[in-house]
């Protein structure tokens, strides 16, 4: 009984610093060789180590190259398009001309002289020379008369009734467009054909006489 009782107050007798100590360095000696194990077991040969740079230097070299397509791409269209902006308000030269020629041709108190004649010839040379300027610079107008309806090219304004043209050709040019190269400048303002009213109803009419029939 004696030895029992001495056991269990053995068994129960709280562990010394000194022995906390111990238990806790063998505790982080086992971490440290785990963790020097791990590192061995994932350390890559030095094929792989070569494998892995050579991934990094083709990565490297492909974005270099993209870059330097990126800025060449941009250097071209700087080139190409940079005096896009200054060439769209240009064309407001070609604009007042055109109103003013309208307004002088509208005047009563001009019509028919020679004043008005020699006016208008020399407005006339005026817009070559302009026209002459932007197709050196390659900004040229957009032909537009009776051609359908191109809405890349022409923007519809208004539907006029003619029922000799097919239905979306333009009929008249209400301002003219212009491309600059390959790009659209500016629309070109057009009034488009569309059938009669008098033609849809007889149409309408035929197609019901021969739905009766």
């Amino acid at each position: 009984m004696e030895k029992e009782e001495n056991s269990k107050t053995d068994n129960n007798t709280p562990l010394k610093d000194s022995d906390k100590k111990q238990e806790a360095d063998a505790e982080i000696q086992n971490q440290d060789i785990e963790k020097n194990l791990e590192e061995k077991s994932i350390e890559k040969t030095p094929e792989e180590k070569i494998l892995d740079l050579e991934d990094k230097v083709a990565r490297t070299f492909a974005e270099m190259e993209n870059q330097r397509r990126r800025f060449e791409k941009e250097k071209e269209e700087a080139y190409e398009y940079g005096g896009f902006n200054f060439a769209k308000e240009a064309l407001n030269l070609i604009d007042n001309l055109e109103r003013s020629k309208k307004i002088l041709e509208n005047d009563e108190t001009l019509k028919n002289s020679d004043a008005l004649k020699k006016t208008l010839e020399h407005f006339e040379i005026i817009r070559k020379d302009l026209m002459s300027v932007f197709i050196k610079n390659n900004i040229k107008p957009i032909d537009s008369l009776n051609k359908k309806l191109d809405p890349n090219l022409h923007q519809a304004m208004l539907e006029i009734e003619d029922d000799q043209k097919e239905p979306g050709t333009i009929i008249q040019e209400i301002q003219k467009g212009f491309m600059i190269k390959e790009r659209l400048l500016r629309p070109s303002l057009v009034g488009v054909s569309k059938k009669s009213t008098d033609n849809i109803k007889k149409n309408e009419e035929n197609k019901e006489n021969l739905d009766d029939k």
